[in-house]
């Protein structure tokens, strides 16, 4: 079973980040987590630089560093090393169980795995969702146009002048007329 989390999914949630169309969690919050100092986690993570390619484990541009830190208030200056932090994507915090040997790593890495996942599932409903909404937004236009089409063809129907044809009286004629 799996028992009771070490940290609350909401805490995980919130350490989780979009950047370069990826979510990713930065080794200073990694780090906090896993309760090891985060040039500990870096060296651990450079010394075994082989099991993290590029869509496991980037480190941010200045650039991206400064936007993180001005759209999130937990990014405050002074609590985060002075280097750039490194990204981990969701394979690259299933690979740092294989470099960092706790037992406290191994057990927050199941569940930030698990949080991905259900970050992921909610993103698909959410698709799904999305592309349910957007039929029916289809076939209300589709409608939309075709009354337009009735309309206007309504419109020329009335525009159009006809000419009454005479017609021959019916019934009693008075010679007055």
């Amino acid at each position: 079973m799996a028992g009771e989390p070490l940290i609350p999914d909401e805490f995980i949630i919130n350490q989780i980040y979009y950047v370069r169309n990826q979510k990713v969690m930065l080794d200073s919050d990694l780090s906090a987590l896993y309760e090891v100092e985060t040039k500990q986690l870096k060296r651990q993570v450079r010394r075994n630089a082989d099991r993290f390619p590029d869509d496991f484990m980037f480190e941010l541009s200045p650039i991206e560093y400064q936007s993180l830190r001005s759209q999130n208030g937990t990014l405050k200056r002074g609590e985060h090393s002075k280097y750039v932090p490194m990204a981990f994507t969701e394979q690259g915090v299933a690979m740092l169980s294989s470099v960092l040997n706790s037992k406290r790593a191994i057990k927050v890495n199941i569940q930030i795995i698990r949080v991905f996942t259900r970050i992921r599932q909610l993103f698909i409903d959410n698709t799904e969702l999305w592309l349910e909404v957007e039929k029916i937004k289809s076939k209300l236009d589709n409608n939309d146009k075709n009354m337009e089409i009735v309309f206007r063809y309504l419109d020329e129907l009335t525009d159009r002048k006809v000419e009454p044809k005479p017609r021959k009286r019916i019934g009693y004629k008075s010679d007055d007329l």
